[in-house]
């Protein structure tokens, strides 16, 4: 049994409430504990991801968020950046579910969040799962 951290970013409750449904779901249906974190925006998750995992607390880490497009640039810099940051901690051997939506409107966020339809925190979390198998497998 392994222990995550769910890092979420919560700008969008009834989203988010949906994406951790999924997540949580996914870990209870594998037997693994969990705790879940709660960031201002999409790109805190890297930072606290990072943080959490010097603490050697966790197994495994599931970034959760949404994202949506607006008027301005910001979109893509935090779409960006926020994947760049996960990116880099996954090339150190770090077990990470990349659950971040990033869409362009909250019809496409909903039904990748729902469960009953894409549910891509579940998704996120059976990634970190298998992450954490292969790190375990290669031994590092």
């Amino acid at each position: 049994m392994a222990k995550f951290l769910i890092v979420e970013a919560r700008f969008y409750d009834h989203l988010n409430d949906l994406l951790i449904e999924g997540a949580k779901a996914a870990l209870d249906d594998a037997g693994h504990k969990y705790e879940v974190v709660t960031v201002p925006g999409a790109l805190e998750i890297p930072g606290a991801i990072a943080l959490a995992a010097e603490s050697g607390r966790y197994d495994g880490f599931i970034a959760l968020g949404v994202v949506i497009r607006g008027e301005t640039y910001h979109f893509e810099v935090v779409s960006n950046e926020s994947a760049r940051g996960l990116m880099a901690l996954s090339m150190d051997a770090i077990a990470i579910g990349n659950g971040i939506l990033t869409v362009e409107n909250e019809a496409q966020a909903l039904t990748r969040a729902k469960r009953t339809e894409k549910d891509k925190g579940g998704e996120a979390a059976k990634a970190a799962i298998a992450m954490l198998a292969l790190r375990e497998r290669f031994g590092a």
